[in-house]
This record gives C-alpha cells, sequence and structure tokens, in this order.
C-alpha cells in the first residue's frame, strides 16, 4: 500500500492563494483589461480599422488607443470604454455582482 504524504500546497485554490498574498484584485484587474482589450482589437481588426482611424472615431489620440488595447495597463475608465464601443457600433453594458 502506498505511503501518502500530505502536501498542504496540493488542491488548494488559487484564487485563494492570490487573496492571501494581496495580488486577487490587481490580478483580476488585469484579466478583465485583458479580456475587453482583446475584444476591442478584435472588432478593431473586423471592421478593418487602423488606430488612427479608431482614435479618429473616438476623438482623441491614437495614444490613447495604444493605451486602451494595452492589455498590460489596467488603467481604463468607463467614458473611454464607451466612447470605444460607440466608435464601433456597440453598446457599452455592465453590472455588478455579488462577491
Amino acid at each position: 500500500m502506498a505511503k501518502t504524504i500530505n502536501n498542504p500546497h496540493r488542491g488548494g485554490d488559487f484564487r485563494d492563494f492570490l487573496a492571501e498574498e494581496g495580488l486577487l484584485d490587481e490580478v483580476d484587474a488585469l484579466a478583465w483589461k485583458r479580456a475587453v482589450a482583446l475584444q476591442l482589437r478584435e472588432l478593431i481588426e473586423k471592421q478593418s480599422l487602423t488606430k488612427s482611424d479608431m482614435a479618429a472615431r473616438m476623438k482623441t489620440s491614437r495614444a490613447a488607443v495604444d493605451r486602451l488595447l494595452d492589455v498590460s495597463n489596467p488603467s481604463l475608465t468607463l467614458s473611454t470604454l464607451s466612447k470605444a464601443a460607440k466608435a464601433l457600433g456597440q453598446r457599452l453594458s455592465v453590472k455588478l455582482v455579488s462577491a
């Protein structure tokens, strides 16, 4: 019969680990930003737009569009996201859910 070894690191929840390390909020923010940036990039490509075209539609700079599409930059305002959605013929939908 094989001897089992209790490993305190095995079977744990990674989200619990991130919370214990104080990193969960930061990781969640980056994950959401990545998802939004990838969705926007997909819509921009589908409409065959350049970043300059997107900036013109949003009435902003190309640098602002670069920041919007940068998956490693978690900074994003609802105003900017709303402008991007409108520029792509989309509507922004945000909802709060219980934690």
